[in-house]
């Protein structure tokens, strides 16, 4: 299985429970694929380097998993789709 790097940004006028639901369903696609989150880091909400859809802030999130390149196309499809998630960005680590 090869590593991978996550950041994905969730709008920012979500609340906990919602923002944490969202996470959970990232890891369960990672989980239901064959893959395993190693770490997660929430960095919290921060200014955008530019609006997307109106939003001038965003909740970042960093994620880095185990999994192979299904895994990351399964995820990539379902992250697409996802109300809340405004951008993300999936990259394989060097080993």
């Amino acid at each position: 299985m090869r590593k991978y790097e996550m950041l994905y940004i969730i709008e920012p006028d979500l609340d906990e429970e919602q923002v944490n639901s969202l996470q959970e369903k990232v890891v369960a696609i990672i989980a239901e694929q064959g893959g395993q989150v190693v770490e997660t880091k929430q960095w919290g909400k921060r200014h955008l380097a530019y609006e997307i859809v109106d939003f001038k802030e965003g909740y970042y999130i960093e994620l880095h998993f185990e999994g192979t390149p299904q895994v990351v196309d399964e995820l990539d499809r379902v992250i697409k789709i996802t109300d809340g998630i405004l951008r993300h960005l999936i990259i394989r680590e060097d080993e």
